[in-house]
């Protein structure tokens, strides 16, 4: 999806808007019913009718005789005027052809749409949500390739006319898009998983013709990934499985949810699958409390320097699937994931794009921040911890106003989810067809879980946090080293944060990392080349000494890694001196022991989280305001319970978090 928001931004201000009209629906939309968060109105008038030319080798659905139109919604909005917008395709427009550079509809939002109406008619008993399930539906199973070499695969744009883009400009990789796997035949195989469960009962044709599609697109994963089920690779000294679609976590994971939901409804040839591609994703667990990335399910195997919140829903998939296989091992990673590396993320600013390794791309988009509500809820649901419940409502209050613009990118009036969030606090007020579907996901999953919708909708403004914070080396207060412009901020694994700095033997640097109440971890992220070996030391952190991993399946040799020092650091300034090799620097990612985050609004509620190695005792709470708090160990176990009209010192176990709710 990341080529696709590239594309787009490079396209949007120089393409030709569609002559449709413009939406009045989102702006004068009823108010949803009830006290539900879920509001379609928007999403519905993203939807368009379109009819395919008849006898497309390899393309066909259900009763496509019979129904020859088909339901899909336009894959951006533009803002226009007093609240509304103008539904745009991808890429320029040909005015001789009416068609786009890439196409009017996709894939991608296909799938995700069918999900959403999906789960809407499973959550409400909706009849018109139904219906458009049904109708999408049958547009995501007419992508698909159904014969030929590329059996299963899936096509990912189509034109106003119905006319498949099997090679879209700018180029999409698979090209042609049905030639290998892909992220949208993952996705097809989440939306048919989840259809057939809702339809088995409802509608047994139907549900028997998506069961055959999902065993479709299954087969080509079979065909194409699961080959090499078992088997592993190394990128940048690190062991990868080799059984990943498109070597993606975050792919697979939404394969898996497809897989376990059709399982769950009697599906027993999706079973074996559903659990090995869960392996798979488990086996992307990295790093620690300590060790960057603290715990995440990365998601590209041919790169540890990466982690992006859009598509993050790995601990979702791990925990429905080790649930449904009564697996303790696939469960495990999803919680660490929770409890180390989500507690980091919220504390350090929120569901940011890119961690590459860096906190590099800061923006932030509905689809990371639905990614990881719905991960939280999944192990809320399975584990029936409340300590999941808990941090899945101080993550979904993003939508709400609790995020660095106290902008609301959600809208329950109108169903309207905002494209993104800049790092400087703009919101880009575009309402595509992603957006939407995300913000509406955990809208439905909110309303399906009352109390944390109550939490998250009652805290819309963040108070306070002190988190991950992100030194550029080139910011040294001292240095006689060089510092340097990379050729490209994309190495083609990672991304370079900004310049860049070298120290040649006996040459130093020292950065002020400001004050703090407590001890800091530093994580120098150090360019290394392939059996090169460098050592330095850092006053307070000890010796430093990387030898750069052999390359393996990663895209370019040499890696761009976070290395931790072996001891905190408790001043104020830190320092280096390179000893052997040259030392190149990206910068320093400094971590307190003691991380916070502080929301407010019509409520009261605090996150605190340790990476210290032995308890610390803190406070949590503030004057003036009766909370709950709760401690948890770094598992999700409960530690402690009490209540406080102010603050309380409490002892956060090593890895462990508390939080307050008032």
């Amino acid at each position: 999806m990341n080529a696709r928001w590239s594309a787009r931004i490079t396209a949007v201000l120089g393409a030709v808007a569609l002559a449709v009209p413009v939406s009045a629906a989102p702006a004068t939309a009823a108010e949803a019913s009830g006290d539900a968060l879920t509001n379609l109105a928007h999403l519905d008038f993203l939807l368009d009718e379109t009819t395919p030319p008849a006898g497309v080798p390899g393309h066909s659905t259900y009763r496509q005789a019979e129904e020859p139109t088909l339901l899909a919604p336009w894959t951006y909005a533009d803002a226009r005027e007093g609240g509304t917008f103008e539904r745009v395709g991808g890429g320029p427009l040909d005015p001789a052809t009416g068609d786009w550079a890439q196409g009017a509809f996709n894939a991608d939002d296909n799938t995700r749409a069918a999900v959403v109406y999906t789960r809407h008619w499973e959550l409400t008993g909706d009849p018109d949500s139904r219906q458009k399930a049904y109708e999408l539906l049958r547009t995501v199973a007419y992508h698909q390739t159904t014969d030929g070499p590329s059996a299963g695969n899936v096509v990912l744009w189509m034109q106003p006319d119905g006319d498949l883009n099997p090679s879209a400009e700018p180029i999409e990789l698979p090209d042609p898009s049905d030639s290998g796997p892909s992220y949208w035949t993952a996705r097809t195989v989440w939306a048919l998983g989840e259809g057939y469960a809702a339809f088995v009962d409802d509608d047994p044709a139907f549900a028997a013709f998506l069961k055959d599609r999902l065993a479709l697109s299954r087969g080509a994963i079979e065909r194409d990934v699961l080959s090499r089920y078992g088997q592993y690779d190394e990128a940048d000294g690190i062991k990868v499985p080799a059984w990943l679609i498109a070597d993606g976590a975050d792919a697979t994971a939404e394969a898996v949810l497809g897989l376990t939901a059709a399982v769950q409804a009697g599906d027993d040839t999706s079973a074996i699958a559903a659990r090995r591609l869960a392996e798979g994703v488990a086996a992307m667990a990295s790093g620690s409390t300590r060790q960057w990335p603290y715990g995440a399910v990365r998601p590209w195997a041919k790169s540890p320097a990466i982690w992006h919140a859009w598509g993050s829903q790995m601990p979702a998939a791990l925990a429905v699937a080790g649930d449904l296989f009564d697996d303790d091992a696939l469960v495990a990673p999803a919680i660490t994931d929770a409890t180390s590396f989500t507690t980091t993320l919220l504390t350090a600013g929120g569901p940011d794009n890119g961690w590459n390794p860096s906190p590099t791309d800061r923006v932030q988009i509905a689809y990371g921040a639905d990614s990881r509500v719905q991960s939280l809820l999944a192990l809320a649901d399975t584990t029936g911890s409340e300590s999941f419940a808990q941090l899945a409502g101080l993550q979904a209050a993003w939508f709400f106003g609790a995020n660095h613009a106290g902008a609301r990118m959600y809208d329950p009036m109108t169903g309207v989810t905002f494209d993104g969030l800049q790092p400087d606090g703009s919101v880009n007020r575009n309402s595509g067809a992603e957006s939407t579907i995300h913000g509406l996901l955990t809208a439905i999953a909110l309303d399906a879980h009352p109390a944390v919708a109550a939490r998250a909708t009652a805290l819309t403004a963040v108070q306070a946090r002190v988190g991950l914070e992100y030194i550029e080396a080139e910011d040294a207060v001292r240095t006689d080293g060089a510092v340097f412009t990379p050729e490209s901020s994309w190495t083609g694994e990672s991304s370079w944060s900004g310049n860049g700095l070298t120290l040649q033997p006996r040459q130093s640097a020292r950065w002020d990392l400001g004050t703090s109440d407590t001890r800091r971890w530093i994580e120098p992220v150090v360019l290394t080349t392939p059996g090169e070996r460098t050592q330095s030391v850092w006053r307070g952190g000890g010796l430093l000494s990387v030898t750069g991993p052999q390359q393996g399946v990663s895209p370019t040799p040499g890696a761009l890694l976070p290395y931790g020092l072996t001891a905190p650091v408790s001043g104020t300034d830190v320092r280096v001196t390179a000893l052997r090799g040259e030392l190149t620097l990206d910068g320093l990612i400094v971590r307190p022991w003691i991380s916070r985050l502080v929301l407010g609004g019509d409520a009261y509620g605090e996150l605190v989280h340790s990476s210290a190695i032995a308890p610390q005792r803190t406070s949590v709470g503030a004057d003036g305001v009766r909370a709950s708090v709760t401690v948890y160990e770094a598992d999700g176990s409960l530690v402690r319970a009490t209540s406080t009209d102010g603050e309380v010192s409490v002892v956060i176990p090593a890895g462990g978090f508390a939080v307050a709710e008032g």
